[in-house]
């Protein structure tokens, strides 16, 4: 078995090589026996990782050539679930089996309008820009093989992408927070009011503990495009966070489960994941009367009301960890009143030239 002691760790090691590939890690277990489980089934996550590999490199199955890219790249994506449901979209759409180089423009079309008469939970036809999203997903699959391969049906890409209506920032209006507040579960609130004061993303949210550094005063986190995010704890942040230690190990949000159901049992306390939060947001919406805001929306609350007050892009640039400030000048509006009183101190020092011009002429 390859596994060892490193005396640095209290865990056991694993450090095997797999068709030409090293793989190595902790085990995080503290017996042998324990290790040795763990490494066989890395070794089997191996073995399996290097036949995909080596079926993405010589086949064009659009299964393997997926697989390929996933085992390589999309794993390790910060929104990686994102990326293998889209993946598993077009295996859906296309099959498995279907070569990458058969795939035509009118295929590509007809994959379109397959995912357009796609419905949000809430019934409602999916965006046009979720639609691009697909597209983009196979035109990336395309661009990993055009270095081997010479595609004689390659689609017309331009022409498959659908317009997207510009974005406007919603805020929350009127007593629409209030309304929320009031049907809001006691133990979800934690985490809107976090994603309320924070500006992160609704996976960026889902904090785990070893991402709280209370002695450096730091949230340190990865998001979207593996970008590293770093928020100083506020005495705000430090108010939402600090009554939530202890109720669970790893993460630090979590939700008091109402009922024995499926594993669950009432009164005891579990981590709030992804789907759940969907959940909980989409009968939040529907009691609260709230409409036409996303949990999405929250982050735009947040960026519009920081510009308001900071009155400095840059600033909320770094705030909103955009990579450019382009996706940031999207809150500009906020300044439209800045800019109409600069409008008019020019206007009142002409004025005030043209009245100097006269009294020395």
């Amino acid at each position: 078995m390859s596994v060892y002691k490193d005396a640095r760790s209290p865990y056991w090691q694993f450090d095997f090589q797999v068709g030409g590939h090293r793989f190595y890690g902790s085990t995080k277990c503290t017996t042998r026996r324990e290790a040795e489980a763990v490494e066989r089934s890395e070794r089997e996550n191996a073995q399996r990782y290097v036949a995909q590999t080596r079926a993405a490199t010589t086949s064009l199955r659009l299964d393997d050539v997926a697989g390929g890219y996933w085992q390589e790249v999309a794993q390790h994506f910060a929104a990686a679930r994102n990326t293998e449901r889209r993946l598993g979209l077009l295996i859906t759409f296309f099959s498995e089996d279907r070569l990458i180089t058969d795939i035509t423009h009118d295929d590509a079309c007809a994959m379109v309008a397959w995912r357009r008469g796609h419905r949000t939970r809430d019934g409602e036809r999916i965006a046009p820009a979720t639609v691009n999203l697909l597209t983009a997903q196979l035109k990336t699959l395309f661009r990993r093989l055009r270095s081997r391969v010479r595609f004689e049906h390659e689609p017309e890409w331009r022409k498959l992408w659908l317009p997207v209506r510009q974005e406007h920032p919603r805020e929350l209006v009127g007593d629409e927070a209030e309304r929320l507040e009031a049907v809001m579960r006691d133990d979800y609130a934690p985490l809107f009011a976090f994603a309320m004061a924070s500006g992160l993303r609704q996976s960026e949210c889902l904090l785990r503990w070893s991402e709280v550094d209370w002695g450096a005063g730091e949230i340190r986190k990865t998001g979207k495009g593996g970008r590293l995010i770093t928020k100083a704890i506020t005495p705000t942040f430090r108010e939402i966070l600090w009554p939530l230690r202890g109720h669970h190990p790893e993460m630090v949000f979590t939700y008091i489960a109402v009922r024995t159901h499926r594993g669950w049992v009432k009164g005891r306390r579990y981590p709030i994941t992804l789907a759940g939060l969907r959940a909980h947001w989409h009968r939040l919406r529907k009691r609260s009367g709230v409409t036409g805001f996303r949990f999405h929306d929250f982050r735009h609350d947040f960026a519009t009301k920081a510009l308001r007050v900071t009155r400095n892009l840059k600033l909320v640039q770094r705030m909103l960890n955009h990579a450019d400030i382009k996706h940031t000048l999207r809150y500009a509006h906020v300044l439209d009143s800045e800019v109409a009183d600069a409008f008019e101190q020019v206007a009142e020092s002409r004025k005030k030239s043209r009245t100097k011009l006269r009294k020395v002429g």
